[in-house]
């Protein structure tokens, strides 16, 4: 590597020359061009045209640099796994490592764990003399895991967090997300005085919004054990007390998965967002519910694209009674000038 440095050196020092002679001046960009920099013997800029954009070729074993095509290193170490899976089986038996770090699991996945199956290292059966002491090895092995109240405490909450977001059908990052907001609520000592369930609502519901995948605090009610009211004081506790800066929901972060609930084609969304678009620009939306008014423009949007559906349907997806929709999709369609025929 070093060698290789010292020769792009020389290479640029003689291009210098070069141009000295034939009287070219040295542009000022490519005299404050930055060298190489080395982290771990890892190049970060390209000499040539100094940019950081340096792609990884692992067909070549090249790195390249994505803007001018230099190859500043190649046979690289490849630091991948030297074997290939093709089914999920195959995977999981050649791989030799754990899971990843998780903060959805109280002591965040790094702890060992006894398999159920009474086998060896080799896959043989373990024998009936043998396995009298595994078992007890396992309970044990699940004992220990929690230590002290603070580690039962999250084991709970976690596995709390875990059956609501399942059952609201809501992805890995805001699961992740929602453990860190109930972990930093629990290193604060905001849980004392709260019930376990109730703080894990709000940081659930804290957890959608700083994601962008809005649920209402009906639909978090609707899967915990504990009341809305409850949930929405216990938010806007933990909120002010973690600094936690939420927007105010949009509208138009309802629509994809109301239009999904609804069979809606992908026009009838794209035209309920502009429907959106006009009414915040006109401050329509202002003062209020995001639901209410997502539901209106996606009624409106469905007539207009000839894929009607009725009031009782976009309520029951949304949420919302029939005369908050009949309520928002009149002021929507006086203000923004849009003719609809019933």
């Amino acid at each position: 590597m070093a060698s290789e440095m010292e020769k792009l050196k020389q290479l640029k020092q003689q291009r210098e020359k070069i141009r000295e002679r034939q009287g070219i001046s040295v542009p000022q960009r490519e005299k404050e061009k930055p060298e190489i920099t080395h982290d771990d013997q890892a190049i970060t800029v390209c000499p040539e045209c100094g940019s950081r954009q340096l792609v990884h070729d692992y067909e070549r074993a090249e790195l390249v640099c994505q803007n001018c095509g230099l190859v500043l290193d190649d046979d690289f170490i490849d630091r991948g796994p030297e074997w290939r899976a093709f089914d999920h089986d195959q995977r999981m038996k050649r791989s030799r490592v754990g899971a990843p770090m998780t903060f959805t699991i109280h002591d965040k996945g790094l702890s060992t764990m006894i398999d159920w199956r009474n086998r060896d290292s080799y896959g043989r059966a373990i024998s009936s003399k043998n396995r009298a002491q595994l078992y007890r090895l396992r309970k044990w092995q699940r004992r220990i895991r929690v230590s002290n109240a603070t580690e039962r405490n999250l084991a709970f909450a976690l596995s709390e967090l875990d059956r609501m977001a399942s059952a609201l059908g809501l992805p890995r990052n805001v699961r992740e997300t929602a453990a860190v907001v109930y972990r930093d609520a629990v290193d604060k000592n905001l849980i004392r005085g709260r019930s376990i369930e109730g703080v894990a609502a709000a940081a659930l519901y804290a957890a959608c919004r700083q994601c962008n995948v809005p649920r209402t605090l009906d639909e978090i009610a609707e899967v915990s054990r504990v009341s809305r009211k409850e949930i929405g004081r216990t938010y806007r506790f933990i909120s002010r007390e973690l600094g936690l800066k939420l927007l105010p929901t949009a509208p138009g972060d309802y629509v994809p998965r109301f239009c999904s609930g609804l069979g809606l084609k992908g026009d009838v969304q794209s035209r309920a967002m502009e429907i959106l678009k006009q009414a915040g620009e006109r401050e329509l939306t202002s003062g209020r519910g995001p639901t209410g008014v997502a539901a209106a423009a996606i009624y409106i949007s469905s007539i207009l694209s000839g894929e009607r559906r009725t009031q009782r349907e976009v309520a029951d997806v949304a949420g919302v009674t029939e005369v908050t929709i009949r309520n928002r999709y009149k002021e929507l369609a006086e203000q923004l000038d849009i003719e609809i025929i019933l």
